[in-house]
């Protein structure tokens, strides 16, 4: 289990994914548990009330981020361990990718680890792509790399491993 309770499973190894690009690491790889998918929205009031009054969904937590000069809240159904993250971004933030479209609301993919530097290290050496380097958020450390179609992953671990 890790800290926050969630267990840490490894993927299958199917021999279906990605070219090393560089040296990985030795040793265990680093395991990753699913546990949000963030999506972009265009007006958060609205979809709050939409994911809360509609789908019974309950509020856990509503920030400002002044990175990207956005904001993001957190819902989760009852009974249930997973977390819907609603991401908005200002038309003059470098998060933005408006003008919107349908198929642009999936925001990013998040995966919980135990060590967020060595994943992202372990995870460029495998062949993914760059999004933003290790760095901390209200207490928990994160970074990002892009899947082959542009998806953002966020890693998401303790502040230290």
């Amino acid at each position: 289990m890790t800290s926050r309770g969630y267990k840490a499973c490894a993927p299958p190894d199917d021999g279906g994914g990605l070219m090393a690009r560089g040296r990985v690491p030795k040793g265990d790889p680093m395991r990753f548990t699913l546990t949000y998918v963030g999506i972009q929205v265009r007006d958060i009031d609205r979809s709050l009330a939409f994911y809360r009054d509609l789908l019974g969904m309950r509020l856990l937590r509503r920030n400002k981020v002044p990175e990207t000069s956005g904001e993001w809240a957190e819902l989760q159904s009852p009974d249930s361990p997973y977390v819907l993250e609603l991401n908005w971004y200002p038309e003059a933030s470098s998060h933005f990718r408006g003008p919107y479209r349908n198929g642009d609301e999936l925001d990013h993919i998040a995966f919980r680890c135990d060590d967020v530097d060595r994943a992202y290290r372990e995870l460029l050496a495998k062949g993914a792509r760059p999004g933003l380097p290790p760095f901390m958020e209200t207490g928990t450390k994160l970074a990002y790399v892009v899947d082959p179609d542009g998806i953002w992953i966020e890693l998401e671990g303790p502040a230290t491993p």
